[in-house]
């Protein structure tokens, strides 16, 4: 009875009841609630501000990586896994993230609805983010023992405006610098416990790392070289052998989590990773970038361009502390090296400095290409914000008083306050954050100085009001103009369905990045803008106003008469021509030079040329409707004294046109009459086809015309051309052609070498044909030539004749009509000897060489005839016919050789 009592009472009571079980961790959470209430609070205004981002082409590009790396799973395709990456350098990018996501989106059913995986994406991005918050505050607490200061050291990492808002939509950098975050907790973490199992988890989290970025690597070096330096301290065997063990298991294990997660390095590990580390320094992309108010190449930056931006778009006292830090680190690895090495603290910091210190020098030592400010850099801020909470530690450790300890809190409380206010005062734009370390007070100055909202989320904020401002598209008015339907299209998949349906039914609009390279005057087009500290970072563009300008235009007498009327209208160049196909106002562009009256209103790098170039796409600037093309072209603000106009795309003179015509009918030869109505007659005239229609329609000349020019001998054609055995051209109605009497006309230069035959046609956009013509230039004398031989005793009979000739098979037929042309012939050849044979085809056992009917063969009076070449090698056998598509070998024949 006893023992049953004192066994009652230990089950209530003892450490190890169930109950106590669960109070224990709830004690532990309480004991923190600091941090649990920061990050509670991030992810309510997470949440609450997740639809206010925009969507950037970027995440479409990770999000293709991995459907690419999953599909290269499921089919080992190499080939196929590289056309399918989005960029060739996206190769370089592993499934450690992106492959997640994807299959997140798929267990949640969300993968095939655009604006639930764009939400789904930015919610994924952003708790990752906050992630990083959390082991932030666990590593300052292990460093600092303080909760103040570990929850200081969240702040820091959370709390800086450009990463806040890059942490919903940036796909690549933000979630590099979150698990730089965690790889340094566990390097912590790992040194601490100095066992097996810490450094194998500690090599998992460096490897995902290394397989986010290439950068990785700085932690991949910087923890084999600590652990060389504990080798060198270690006292006797065993201490020296457990150094050596636990290096081992991290490297093997970041060796192997890099290699299972980045299909790219499977069939050549060590070529292909050499390959990614040259991409670390010289990464292909290559484009001008505005910075410190001068247009450079990107591979030009000066030395300073990454401190620059750091310093300039990092809260000042964020940036202060970490100087703190950093002094600090250097002072106490100066004064006890020593005591730095051992001591777990100072140690860590030495660290940190090592990892934000090192990738600085390289990238300024070495000339590293990086772009679009710091982003690449992004992962600086995981050690930096590290030297920041380790140089508060100094600040709040060392005075003995209360009040200055106070002090120290309340200046870094101040700061938090300070970037809190500069986020809301910029949501949803914390992206283009700028400190006061340069001019933000005076309008468009940022903007004349350093790129800004280089992603271009800022679209969204402008396709929303025009989703609420935009008026009704007119009756007849094309929505073709601005690039709306191709690069928009990704911001606006970030919209609520009710603003895209607005938008879908809009006039023509465009909306574009403000160019802070050029000193023009607001387009006429312009309706809104949207700005921060006074800088535009987009701009609206409306084509609603474009009617009123050509009835502004309608009857004067132009500046210009050409392929366009030009007008002057209120600082602006109004452009008018009628009639008009809807290509010319999407592919034309214009180069204008504006000659200023004072050069001194020149843009200080255009000084030295007098003049000022500015390159225009009417896409952009003009609309199309009623069988008119508008456009309106900004002159500069400053007054202009004269301007010149080129085209980019020179247009075809009417009359000219017209001439050609004319001749091409009367004086030409018909090659091929038009199909049907919408199809053109081709003629040979001079040199050249002339392609005349004289019934088209202007939508009509927007399709690309093509066309396959075949010598008279292979030996013509460029090298790399003669296996094929044509030249392949193209061209547009736009720059070959012109409108003459209500019909159509265009014209292509044949090449200088003899020709044979010609097809050609008009591509639908589709992969089809609108219409297609095949001709020879001389079918009378090519008939003969392929009939050639055909008087001995056919080898084969079938639908065709088989004439075995000196070195050829001619193929014979009569009557004929096109239909029995129509289908592919075949001709497989069986060697006396495999050897002579191409390597490739030595396992077949026999030659392949089908061939077309077009253009090796005539067809003329009811007569056909084709010449195949035969091959040098002794032969033993041949089998030939012609074999249609669905429906299997039209006929067929085998025959012996035996030469």
């Amino acid at each position: 009875m006893a023992a049953t009592g004192q066994l009652a009472t230990q089950s209530a009571n003892s450490p190890g009841s169930g109950r106590e079980r669960l109070r224990a961790p709830a004690r532990m959470l309480a004991s923190h609630w600091g941090a649990l209430l920061a990050l509670a609070l991030f992810l309510v205004a997470g949440l609450a501000a997740l639809d206010r981002y925009g969507m950037h082409g970027d995440e479409i590009f990770e999000r293709q990586n991995a459907e690419a790396n999953l599909s290269y799973l499921a089919s080992g395709d190499s080939p196929a896994f590289l056309n399918a990456l989005s960029v060739g350098h996206d190769r370089f990018y592993g499934m450690a993230f992106g492959v997640p996501l994807l299959l997140a989106e798929r267990a949640f059913g969300v993968d095939d609805n655009p604006r639930a995986i764009f939400l789904s994406r930015h919610l994924h991005k952003r708790l990752f983010f906050l992630v990083g918050g959390l082991f932030a505050y666990m590593l300052a607490y292990r460093l600092f023992g303080g909760r103040l200061l570990a929850v200081a050291a969240m702040l820091l990492f959370l709390l800086h405006p450009r990463l806040y808002a890059q942490s919903f939509f940036n796909p690549k950098d933000m979630p590099f610098l979150t698990m730089f975050m965690i790889a340094l907790f566990l390097t912590h973490r790992a040194f601490k416990r100095d066992n097996v199992s810490a450094f194998i988890l500690l090599g998992i989290g460096v490897g995902l790392l290394t397989n986010l970025r290439v950068m990785g690597v700085v932690l991949l070096a910087a923890v084999p070289a600590m652990r060389a330096l504990d080798f060198a301290q270690a006292r006797g065997r065993i201490e020296r052998k457990r150094v050596l063990l636990t290096t081992g298991a991290f490297a093997l294990a970041g060796a192997l989590t890099i290699y299972a997660l980045l299909p790219y390095l499977w069939p050549d590990p060590i070529s292909r990773a050499e390959e990614g580390w040259a991409t670390l320094s010289n990464h292909p992309t290559v484009f001008e970038e505005l910075f410190r108010g001068t247009v450079r190449q990107t591979t030009e930056f000066p030395v300073e361009y990454l401190p620059v931006w750091f310093s300039i778009t990092s809260p000042p006292f964020a940036l202060l502390l970490g100087a703190v830090g950093a002094a600090g680190v250097l002072v106490a690895a100066a004064l006890a090296p020593r005591k730095t090495l051992r001591s777990g603290r100072l140690r860590f910091g030495a660290l940190a400095l090592v990892c934000f210190a090192v990738p600085v020098a390289w990238v300024m030592l070495l000339d590293a290409h990086i772009y679009n400010e710091w982003r690449h850099m992004y992962f600086l801020w995981a050690p930096f914000s590290l030297l920041a909470a380790f140089g508060l530690w100094l600040l709040v450790s060392a005075p003995r008083r209360l009040r200055l300890r106070a002090a120290a809190y309340g200046a870094a409380g101040a700061g938090f306050a300070g970037a809190v206010i500069s986020m809301g005062l910029l949501h949803p734009n914390q992206q283009v954050y700028f400190n006061f370390l340069v001019d933000r007070v005076t309008p468009e100055r940022l903007r004349s100085q350093y790129v800004m909202d280089y992603y271009g989320h800022s679209r969204r904020q402008a396709l929303e009001w025009r989703s609420i401002n935009g008026r009704a598209r007119p009756p007849g008015q094309s929505a073709i103009t601005g690039n709306y339907a191709s690069d928009l299209l990704v911001y606006v998949m970030a919209l609520p369905e009710s603003a895209r349906e607005r938008l879908a039914d809009a006039a023509p609009f465009n909306v574009v990045p403000s160019d802070p390279r050029r000193s023009w005057s607001r387009s006429a087009r312009e309706s809104h803008r949207v700005e921060v500290y006074g800088n535009a970072l987009m701009i609206v563009e409306s084509g609603d106003d474009l009617r009123d300008v050509y009835e502004a235009v309608r009857g004067r007498e132009p500046l210009v008469d050409g392929a366009f009327e030009v007008h002057r209208v209120d600082g602006a160049l109004a452009l008018v021509m009628e009639p008009c196909a809807p290509s010319f106002v999407e592919r034309v562009s214009l180069f204008l030079r504006a000659f200023p009256v004072d050069a001194g209103d020149l843009p200080e790098w255009r000084r030295g040329k007098a003049f000022e170039p500015r390159y225009f796409d009417l896409m952009r600037y003009g609309a199309y409707f009623e069988d008119k093309c508008v456009a309106s072209l900004p002159l500069p603000a400053y007054p202009v004294a004269d301007f010149e106009m080129r085209w980019l795309l020179e247009l075809r003179d009417e009359a000219e046109a017209m001439e050609k015509a004319r001749r091409a009918r009367d004086e030409g030869r018909l090659l091929a009459r038009a199909a049907h109505r919408a199809a053109y007659d081709v003629y040979l005239a001079d040199g050249e086809l002339a392609y005349l229609n004289d019934m088209c329609e202007p939508a009509e000349t927007e399709h690309p015309f093509h066309l396959n020019v075949y010598p008279e001998r292979v030996g013509d054609l460029t090298e790399e051309r003669r296996e094929r055995g044509y030249e392949r051209f193209h061209f547009e109605f736009l720059t070959n052609g012109a409108f003459a009497d209500g019909g159509c006309a265009a014209f292509f230069p044949l090449p200088d070498y003899p020709v044979a035959a010609i097809r050609t046609g008009q591509s639908d956009g589709k992969g089809g044909d609108l219409w297609l013509a095949e001709f020879l230039i001389d079918p009378e004398r090519r008939l003969a030539e392929s009939a050639a031989g055909a008087l001995r005793e056919p080898v084969a009979q079938g639908n065709f004749n088989v004439h075995l000739t000196d070195g050829a098979l001619v193929y014979v037929k009569e009557p004929c009509e096109q239909t029995d042309a129509e289908a592919r012939f075949f001709l497989h050849v069986v060697p006396e000897r495999v050897g002579d044979l191409p390597e490739e085809r030595r396992e077949h056992r026999f030659d392949n060489l089908d061939f077309a009917f077009f253009p090796n063969g005539a067809l003329l009076d009811g007569k056909c005839a084709a010449r195949a070449a035969l091959p040098g090698y002794p032969i033993a056998s041949i089998r030939t016919g012609q074999h249609a598509d669905g429906a299997g070998d039209v006929w067929s024949a085998e025959f012996a050789v035996g030469r």
